[in-house]
């Protein structure tokens, strides 16, 4: 082997170890920074208290002709409801009843 040769193959070996030793060592530090990073947010996280996250914007959606339909319905049958909740149902029976003994007398009446 000459020196030339041999020189050369030296080269070869000692730049092809420093590269591998300059990658590893490059490889390690980048996971070394992501685990500090990890471990940074976990400690803030536990000692700082997460800022609470906006609230969504309101979005405001033009109504529809089948949904102002369908309110105005749903307003009409709560009226409703309300109203036969709110009656006074024997009221109702005693003018019933006072009307059908007022038609019977009138009948009556007029039969004679």
């Amino acid at each position: 082997m000459g020196f030339t040769t041999g020189f050369l193959g030296g080269v070869t070996l000692t730049s092809a170890v420093l590269y591998l030793t300059i990658s590893l060592h490059t490889q390690n530090r980048t996971t070394q920074a992501a685990l500090l990073r990890q471990q940074r947010q976990v400690l803030a996280e536990f000692y700082e208290p997460k800022k609470p996250e906006p609230e969504p914007a309101y979005r405001v959606v033009p109504v529809g002709l089948a949904e102002m339909a369908k309110d105005r319905w749903n307003r009409e049958l709560e009226g409703v409801v309300k109203k036969v909740y709110e009656t006074d149902w024997r009221r109702v029976r005693e003018r019933g009843e006072d009307g059908v003994l007022a038609l019977v007398e009138k009948v009556r009446g007029s039969t004679k």
